[in-house]
């Protein structure tokens, strides 16, 4: 994709924010001590990431800020839908993954979808954080990045909670259930 076609109109910018916004104030505990005005000024400085946050959107992801980065000076936003985002589900790990099955291919995988979003899979570590801030995927899983050992073996990761404990899984890559997405994070 060109630049040009990662830039939201003017109208659409202005309501993700608004959107955005909301979010942010009504869960202060996922971003304690950071203020939404930086936050705002850092989105409307960063138009191709406003649009990456808008597929989070539209896919069902509900990204919020989570954090900042001191040394970069980067907010830090997670997908915090209560469940694995509803657009993204039904999907393989990869490519390789995709390109393996021989019948009933899914239509896509997570590492493609996130990457033409302009966003990456949660690593374990990163899930393990959201789930402090509140219980994530209690009904479905997330696809999460896998290390190259287990994916060199067929193999790919995914979590979620279940029993008040967030577990960590293994599947074959090519592997896609209804109830199995992938949760992306974006640096602004």
């Amino acid at each position: 994709m060109t630049k040009t076609n990662k830039e939201l109109p003017l109208e659409q910018r202005e309501e993700l924010i608004r959107t955005l916004k909301v979010r942010f104030e009504k869960n202060m505990k996922r971003h304690k001590d950071l203020e939404w005005t930086q936050v705002q000024a850092k989105l409307e400085a960063n138009t191709e990431k406003l649009w990456s946050l808008n597929e989070m959107e539209v896919t069902g992801g509900e990204p919020d800020v989570v954090g900042q980065d001191e040394k970069t000076d980067e907010y830090i936003f997670y997908d915090c839908s209560a469940e694995s985002p509803k657009g993204r589900r039904s999907v393989c790990y990869d490519l390789e993954a995709l390109e393996s099955r021989k019948k009933h291919k899914p239509e896509n995988n997570a590492i493609d979808m996130a990457a033409a979003m302009g966003i990456e899979l949660l690593t374990e570590e990163q899930y393990r954080e959201l789930q402090k801030l509140d219980n994530f995927d209690t009904k479905t899983s997330s696809w999460v990045q896998t290390p190259p050992t287990i994916r060199k073996l067929g193999g790919a990761i995914f979590c979620d909670r279940r029993y008040d404990t967030v577990f960590m899984y293994h599947n074959g890559a090519d592997s896609y259930y209804a109830a199995r997405g992938f949760r992306g994070s974006l640096r602004v």
